[in-house]
């Protein structure tokens, strides 16, 4: 399994909306994620909006979004999540997902 790390930024004054959507993440997204291969997805949240995101994937972060861009639902949650983020230049949150370099790892 390959390790991926991401950030994006929510804006600060949507962040208790955004909190509260992902208590509820529509059970349609939630198959879509585990038949495109994202497991044991994490979002993690700092007061000031920095979303860094955990999940681990069989391929590739690449991979993993180009199985999430074929979903239908994936462009409907993604539209509907848009306005909780900022910088996106006209983007999808997906698409601008900044992955991170895995420096070190514990096993």
């Amino acid at each position: 399994m390959k390790r991926v790390g991401f950030l994006l930024k929510v804006r600060e004054d949507k962040l208790d909306e955004y909190k509260q959507h992902h208590q509820a993440v529509w059970p349609e997204m939630l198959d879509a994620l585990r038949r495109t291969g994202w497991h044991n997805y994490s979002l993690f949240l700092r007061e000031d909006g920095l979303l860094f995101g955990y999940f681990e994937t069989p391929d590739s972060f690449q991979t993993a979004l180009d199985g999430m861009a074929q979903e239908e639902i994936n462009a409907r949650w993604q539209a509907f999540m848009a306005p909780y983020f900022e910088a996106l230049g006209g983007a999808r949150p997906d698409e601008m997902m900044l992955e991170l370099e895995e420096v070190f790892h514990l096993e």
